[in-house]
């Protein structure tokens, strides 16, 4: 039972914890929201980072999740450029960094991911980035558009979501572009080597050179200044700037020092938590980047870093803090935009667990939907420059629907044809 006496202390100033915000008061708590945020920019959506605020094609203001007012008129105490260094459990107190200790009653972590660094000398140098927050991303514009205008080049260490969208970027700007990759696809942890070449062959008609089956070891310089990459089969690419896009790690650390339960890093790592998004302490959640959940679905633990997770973790993980019944299965997905070519990706299906790839569509053009198999059963699906198809593309997945293979492939059968 919630009263208006109790106070809610949320720690994330992201997607995640501006949404469970918004939804403890739509769903009538009246008591007090504590929201607490490192950084000093209002909550703020991530996506734009690396697709229409870093072309230059949205406005800085467009990227918030709510007006600067909307806090204050929702009875929302912002805490912004703070940081939280300490959980007390058994007190249910959070300490910040400048001293000040919160009390609560139910406390939600939502504090998201941080950019995995390179390992490697040469990355105190000025040109070396990374695109999590929305200052890399103000400083990275300038970067790219003064990249394009001098000709200059750009060695990106990974072909993940990120390092294809600020390639695309990048290119767009009139940059020159090296994609270093030690896999021998993009997003081949992600799609598996058959719809990775779509990507490879995508980028090479813009441009963009990959180095696969190789690893960045040094970037070298001059007065502070990057002027190569060289990686570890011996080869050396020029470089004015470098942007390390090697994956994030969830920011687990206050959650550890707190004793809560993990989940092993060779597992994907994150706060452990129930399909309400509870931890190990009742009366502390997770959502968002940062939670590894025990998703109903899959059978299996699943830490989704994606904008959709913090979209509808956060407000999940508010209703369950309200004591509502709340089992979060929702099925994982991602939209992504590179040039020409738009897609959105449903469902979990790495290199490994599937054992079938079957396209529906024409592929040399980019307008497909890759569908992902074991035993005959959906297990993902990606639409590419194909709309309005994702709410039956999830019901395949939900449904573990197993239509025939060669129905799937058949794009003049209407998909809600195979559903179960």
């Amino acid at each position: 039972m919630v009263d208006a006496d109790q106070t809610f202390v949320i720690v994330g100033g992201g997607l995640a914890g501006a949404k469970a915000a918004e939804t403890l008061r739509a769903e009538g708590f009246t008591g007090r929201v504590i929201l607490i945020g490192d950084e000093r920019d209002h909550p703020y959506e991530r996506p734009p980072l690396s697709k229409g605020y870093l072309l230059g094609k949205e406005d800085r203001d467009s990227v918030y999740v709510h007006e600067p007012s909307w806090y204050a008129q929702a009875d929302v105490e912002l805490h912004l450029g703070q940081t939280v260094v300490a959980i007390d459990r058994a007190a249910h107190t959070v300490r910040l960094g400048d001293g000040t200790v919160v009390r609560y009653d139910k406390l939600l972590l939502a504090t998201g991911a941080e950019p995995r660094r390179l390992d490697v000398p040469g990355t105190g140098l000025a040109g070396v980035h990374h695109l999590r927050r929305l200052a890399h991303a103000d400083r990275l514009r300038h970067v790219l558009a003064a990249l394009g205008r001098d000709n200059g080049h750009l060695v990106i260490a990974g072909a993940g979501w990120i390092g294809l969208e600020v390639a695309a970027a990048a290119r767009e700007y009139g940059a020159e572009v090296t994609v270093v990759e030690p896999e021998p696809t993009p997003l081949h942890a992600v799609l598996g080597p058959e719809v990775g070449q779509m990507f490879t062959d995508l980028h090479a008609e813009h441009g963009v050179r990959f180095h696969f089956g190789a690893r960045l070891t040094e970037i070298t310089g001059q007065d502070g200044m990057v002027l190569a990459a060289r990686t570890d089969d011996g080869e050396e690419h020029p470089a004015h700037d470098v942007l390390a896009a090697i994956g994030a790690a969830p920011r687990t650390a206050l959650a550890e020092s707190a004793g809560l339960a993990l989940v092993d890093r060779a597992e994907g790592g994150g706060v452990a938590v129930d399909a309400s998004l509870r931890t190990s302490d009742p009366d502390i959640y997770a959502a968002g980047d940062v939670a590894a959940v025990g998703h109903p679905l899959f059978g299996t633990r699943l830490r989704v870093e994606h904008w959709a997770n913090a979209l509808n973790g956060g407000p999940a993980a508010a209703r369950a803090m309200l004591g509502q019944d709340v089992t979060y299965d929702r099925v994982p997905y991602f939209f992504s935009d590179q040039y020409d070519v738009g897609l959105e990706y449903s469902g979990w299906a790495p290199p490994g667990t599937y054992d079938q790839v079957v396209v529906r569509g024409d592929a040399g053009k980019r307008e497909f939907i890759a569908f992902w198999l074991r035993e005959g059963q959906v297990l993902a699906g990606m639409n590419v420059n194909v709309w309005d198809v994702t709410e039956t593309v999830q019901t395949l997945i939900r449904t573990a629907a197993h239509p025939d293979p060669e129905a799937l492939a058949d794009p003049t059968r209407p998909l809600e044809s195979l559903l179960p």
